[in-house]
Protein backbone atom coordinates (compact mmCIF):
# COMPACT_ATOMS: atom_id res chain seq x y z
CA UNK A 1 0.00 0.00 0.00
CA UNK A 2 2.77 2.50 1.20
CA UNK A 3 4.71 1.51 -2.62
CA UNK A 4 1.21 1.87 -4.62
CA UNK A 5 -0.47 4.70 -2.96
CA UNK A 6 2.01 6.72 -1.65
CA UNK A 7 4.96 6.60 -3.51
CA UNK A 8 6.66 8.31 -6.01
CA UNK A 9 8.12 5.87 -7.44
CA UNK A 10 4.41 3.86 -8.23
CA UNK A 11 3.25 7.28 -9.63
CA UNK A 12 6.00 7.43 -11.99
CA UNK A 13 5.45 4.46 -13.09
CA UNK A 14 1.88 4.82 -13.54
CA UNK A 15 2.78 8.31 -16.00
CA UNK A 16 5.07 6.14 -18.03
CA UNK A 17 2.28 3.68 -18.79
CA UNK A 18 0.32 6.24 -19.29
CA UNK A 19 2.53 8.30 -21.41
CA UNK A 20 3.70 5.18 -23.95
CA UNK A 21 0.24 4.09 -24.13
CA UNK A 22 -1.05 7.28 -25.28
CA UNK A 23 1.94 7.34 -28.06
CA UNK A 24 1.19 3.91 -28.72
CA UNK A 25 -1.99 4.51 -29.73
CA UNK A 26 -1.60 7.69 -31.82
CA UNK A 27 1.02 5.33 -34.09
CA UNK A 28 -2.04 2.89 -34.46
CA UNK A 29 -4.54 5.73 -35.67
CA UNK A 30 -1.90 6.80 -38.15
CA UNK A 31 -1.03 3.20 -39.32
CA UNK A 32 -4.64 2.06 -39.65
CA UNK A 33 -4.13 -1.57 -38.13
CA UNK A 34 -5.46 -4.74 -39.53
CA UNK A 35 -5.66 -6.06 -36.10
CA UNK A 36 -7.47 -5.58 -32.44
CA UNK A 37 -5.31 -5.85 -29.24
CA UNK A 38 -8.08 -8.42 -28.69
CA UNK A 39 -7.58 -12.05 -28.49
CA UNK A 40 -9.70 -14.09 -31.27
CA UNK A 41 -12.08 -16.52 -29.11
CA UNK A 42 -9.83 -19.65 -30.49
CA UNK A 43 -6.91 -18.04 -29.57
CA UNK A 44 -3.76 -19.20 -27.21
CA UNK A 45 -1.27 -18.45 -25.01
CA UNK A 46 0.96 -20.54 -27.82
CA UNK A 47 -0.62 -19.34 -31.01
CA UNK A 48 -2.40 -15.99 -30.26
CA UNK A 49 -4.59 -14.56 -32.21
CA UNK A 50 -6.44 -11.02 -32.97
CA UNK A 51 -9.98 -9.63 -33.99
CA UNK A 52 -9.49 -8.28 -36.89
CA UNK A 53 -10.06 -4.04 -37.36
CA UNK A 54 -11.89 -4.44 -40.76
CA UNK A 55 -13.23 -0.83 -40.86
CA UNK A 56 -14.29 -0.44 -37.18
CA UNK A 57 -13.65 2.78 -35.20
CA UNK A 58 -11.11 2.50 -33.07
CA UNK A 59 -11.23 2.17 -29.32
CA UNK A 60 -9.09 1.75 -25.70
CA UNK A 61 -10.36 -0.37 -23.09
CA UNK A 62 -9.37 0.10 -19.49
CA UNK A 63 -9.90 -1.49 -15.86
CA UNK A 64 -11.18 0.87 -13.90
CA UNK A 65 -9.52 -0.12 -10.02
CA UNK A 66 -6.11 0.72 -9.46
CA UNK A 67 -6.06 1.06 -13.36
CA UNK A 68 -7.88 4.39 -14.37
CA UNK A 69 -8.74 4.96 -10.63
CA UNK A 70 -7.06 4.76 -6.83
CA UNK A 71 -9.62 3.27 -4.63
CA UNK A 72 -7.75 5.12 -1.76
CA UNK A 73 -10.73 5.47 1.14
CA UNK A 74 -11.34 1.63 0.82
CA UNK A 75 -7.24 0.32 1.17
CA UNK A 76 -7.54 3.17 4.26
CA UNK A 77 -10.32 1.93 5.96
CA UNK A 78 -8.57 -2.03 5.24
CA UNK A 79 -4.84 -0.54 6.31
CA UNK A 80 -6.37 1.21 9.69
CA UNK A 81 -8.41 -2.54 9.97
CA UNK A 82 -6.85 -5.18 8.23
CA UNK A 83 -9.26 -7.90 7.44
CA UNK A 84 -9.89 -10.95 4.85
CA UNK A 85 -11.67 -9.73 1.67
CA UNK A 86 -15.59 -9.17 2.53
CA UNK A 87 -17.41 -8.95 -0.48
CA UNK A 88 -20.37 -6.72 1.22
CA UNK A 89 -17.57 -3.85 2.48
CA UNK A 90 -16.72 -4.08 -0.92
CA UNK A 91 -19.76 -3.73 -2.31
CA UNK A 92 -20.94 -0.93 0.41
CA UNK A 93 -17.42 1.01 -0.88
CA UNK A 94 -19.29 0.94 -4.99
CA UNK A 95 -21.87 2.51 -3.91
CA UNK A 96 -20.43 4.81 -1.89
CA UNK A 97 -17.15 5.95 -2.91
CA UNK A 98 -17.33 8.76 -5.42
CA UNK A 99 -15.30 11.23 -3.63
CA UNK A 100 -12.89 8.98 -1.85
CA UNK A 101 -11.14 7.64 -5.21
CA UNK A 102 -8.41 9.59 -7.33
CA UNK A 103 -7.10 9.27 -10.77
CA UNK A 104 -4.13 7.31 -11.34
CA UNK A 105 -1.04 10.13 -12.34
CA UNK A 106 -1.26 9.99 -16.07
CA UNK A 107 -4.77 8.75 -16.44
CA UNK A 108 -7.08 11.52 -16.88
CA UNK A 109 -4.50 13.57 -19.57
CA UNK A 110 -4.04 9.88 -21.28
CA UNK A 111 -7.81 9.66 -21.54
CA UNK A 112 -8.43 13.16 -22.81
CA UNK A 113 -5.88 12.92 -25.57
CA UNK A 114 -7.03 9.49 -26.73
CA UNK A 115 -10.67 11.47 -27.31
CA UNK A 116 -9.11 14.23 -28.82
CA UNK A 117 -7.50 11.51 -31.68
CA UNK A 118 -10.50 10.47 -32.16
CA UNK A 119 -9.98 6.87 -29.91
CA UNK A 120 -13.30 5.53 -28.07
CA UNK A 121 -12.40 5.02 -24.29
CA UNK A 122 -14.22 2.01 -22.82
CA UNK A 123 -13.97 1.26 -19.00
CA UNK A 124 -14.35 -2.56 -18.38
CA UNK A 125 -14.50 -3.59 -15.15
CA UNK A 126 -16.06 -6.29 -12.27
CA UNK A 127 -17.67 -3.54 -10.54
CA UNK A 128 -21.01 -4.94 -10.37
CA UNK A 129 -23.33 -4.36 -12.83
CA UNK A 130 -26.30 -3.44 -10.02
CA UNK A 131 -23.96 -0.43 -8.78
CA UNK A 132 -23.67 0.69 -12.67
CA UNK A 133 -25.00 4.30 -11.91
CA UNK A 134 -22.96 4.91 -8.94
CA UNK A 135 -19.89 3.48 -10.97
CA UNK A 136 -20.77 5.84 -13.98
CA UNK A 137 -21.07 9.05 -11.32
CA UNK A 138 -17.44 7.76 -9.67
CA UNK A 139 -15.87 7.58 -13.13
CA UNK A 140 -16.73 10.90 -13.87
CA UNK A 141 -16.45 12.99 -10.61
CA UNK A 142 -12.79 11.83 -11.17
CA UNK A 143 -12.23 13.51 -14.41
CA UNK A 144 -12.58 10.38 -16.55
CA UNK A 145 -15.49 10.15 -18.44
CA UNK A 146 -17.73 9.73 -19.76
CA UNK A 147 -18.76 6.30 -18.96
CA UNK A 148 -22.00 5.05 -20.38
CA UNK A 149 -23.37 1.53 -19.42
CA UNK A 150 -23.23 -0.86 -22.16
CA UNK A 151 -21.91 1.48 -24.75
CA UNK A 152 -18.63 3.27 -22.56
CA UNK A 153 -19.04 1.49 -19.85
CA UNK A 154 -19.32 -2.67 -19.22
CA UNK A 155 -19.58 -4.19 -15.36
CA UNK A 156 -19.49 -7.80 -14.00
CA UNK A 157 -23.30 -9.14 -14.72
CA UNK A 158 -23.25 -7.62 -18.33
CA UNK A 159 -22.76 -11.14 -19.29
CA UNK A 160 -23.13 -15.00 -18.01
CA UNK A 161 -19.18 -14.77 -17.53
CA UNK A 162 -19.02 -12.91 -13.82
CA UNK A 163 -15.72 -11.97 -12.77
CA UNK A 164 -13.99 -13.12 -16.16
CA UNK A 165 -13.64 -10.56 -19.16
CA UNK A 166 -13.16 -12.14 -22.60
CA UNK A 167 -16.92 -12.14 -23.07
CA UNK A 168 -17.26 -8.61 -22.76
CA UNK A 169 -14.06 -8.03 -24.16
CA UNK A 170 -15.53 -9.84 -27.83
CA UNK A 171 -18.76 -7.48 -27.46
CA UNK A 172 -16.36 -4.24 -27.88
CA UNK A 173 -14.25 -5.80 -30.08
CA UNK A 174 -16.82 -6.86 -32.53
CA UNK A 175 -18.23 -3.20 -32.85
CA UNK A 176 -14.47 -1.39 -32.21
CA UNK A 177 -10.66 -1.77 -33.48
CA UNK A 178 -9.26 -1.39 -30.24
CA UNK A 179 -5.81 -0.34 -30.44
CA UNK A 180 -5.14 -0.41 -26.43
CA UNK A 181 -5.52 -2.48 -23.65
CA UNK A 182 -4.80 -1.24 -19.90
CA UNK A 183 -4.89 -3.31 -16.92
CA UNK A 184 -3.78 -4.04 -13.29
CA UNK A 185 -4.22 -7.59 -13.60
CA UNK A 186 -3.49 -10.28 -16.10
CA UNK A 187 -7.11 -10.88 -16.89
CA UNK A 188 -7.39 -7.21 -18.22
CA UNK A 189 -5.97 -8.53 -21.05
CA UNK A 190 -6.79 -12.60 -21.60
CA UNK A 191 -8.63 -14.77 -19.12
CA UNK A 192 -6.67 -17.43 -20.43
CA UNK A 193 -4.45 -16.17 -17.79
CA UNK A 194 -6.59 -17.38 -15.12
CA UNK A 195 -6.93 -20.67 -16.60
CA UNK A 196 -5.22 -22.81 -13.54
CA UNK A 197 -1.65 -21.82 -14.50
CA UNK A 198 0.99 -22.05 -11.72
CA UNK A 199 1.82 -18.98 -10.42
CA UNK A 200 6.16 -19.66 -12.26
CA UNK A 201 4.04 -21.05 -15.99
CA UNK A 202 2.10 -17.73 -15.68
CA UNK A 203 4.84 -15.50 -15.37
CA UNK A 204 6.68 -18.05 -17.96
CA UNK A 205 3.78 -17.15 -20.17
CA UNK A 206 4.34 -13.41 -20.54
CA UNK A 207 7.81 -13.82 -21.66
CA UNK A 208 7.21 -16.18 -24.47
CA UNK A 209 6.97 -14.48 -27.70
CA UNK A 210 4.53 -13.97 -29.18
CA UNK A 211 2.67 -12.88 -26.34
CA UNK A 212 6.00 -10.98 -24.29
CA UNK A 213 6.37 -8.10 -27.77
CA UNK A 214 2.36 -7.53 -26.82
CA UNK A 215 2.98 -5.47 -23.61
CA UNK A 216 3.68 -2.26 -24.23
CA UNK A 217 2.59 -2.71 -27.80
CA UNK A 218 -0.76 -2.79 -27.15
CA UNK A 219 -1.04 -4.23 -23.64
CA UNK A 220 -0.35 -2.19 -21.10
CA UNK A 221 -0.10 -3.33 -17.47
CA UNK A 222 0.21 -0.98 -14.30
CA UNK A 223 2.06 -1.85 -11.29
CA UNK A 224 -0.41 -3.10 -8.12
CA UNK A 225 1.35 -5.37 -5.03
CA UNK A 226 -1.76 -4.90 -3.15
CA UNK A 227 -4.16 -7.39 -4.36
CA UNK A 228 -5.08 -9.42 -7.17
CA UNK A 229 -3.93 -12.19 -9.48
CA UNK A 230 -0.36 -11.34 -9.09
CA UNK A 231 -0.24 -12.29 -5.39
CA UNK A 232 0.07 -15.95 -5.32
CA UNK A 233 2.73 -18.75 -5.42
CA UNK A 234 4.68 -20.86 -2.37
CA UNK A 235 7.95 -20.08 -1.75
CA UNK A 236 9.52 -22.71 -3.91
CA UNK A 237 7.11 -21.15 -6.49
CA UNK A 238 8.56 -17.97 -6.29
CA UNK A 239 12.20 -18.93 -5.66
CA UNK A 240 13.48 -22.13 -7.76
CA UNK A 241 15.78 -24.28 -5.66
CA UNK A 242 18.59 -23.87 -8.34
CA UNK A 243 18.59 -19.89 -7.84
CA UNK A 244 18.55 -20.33 -3.53
CA UNK A 245 22.11 -18.72 -1.97
CA UNK A 246 23.55 -18.27 1.75
CA UNK A 247 25.87 -16.38 3.09
CA UNK A 248 29.16 -18.82 3.47
CA UNK A 249 29.83 -19.77 7.13
CA UNK A 250 30.55 -17.05 9.44
CA UNK A 251 29.38 -14.14 7.50
CA UNK A 252 25.79 -14.80 8.70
Amino acid sequence: MQYLYGSGEAAAQALQTWRQLTQFAAAQVAATPTDSAVLAPDATLAAPKWVPCGIKPKAAVFDVDETALLNLGFEANDAAHPAPYNQKTWDAWELTDLDKVAPQPGAAQALEALRRMGVTVIFNTNRSAAHADVTRATIERAGLGPAVHGETLYLAGDDAMGSRKDGRRATIAAKFCVVAMGGDQLGDFSDLFNTALTPPARRAAVQREPIAAKFGAGWFILPNPVYGSALKGSFDDVFPHDKRWAPPAGDK
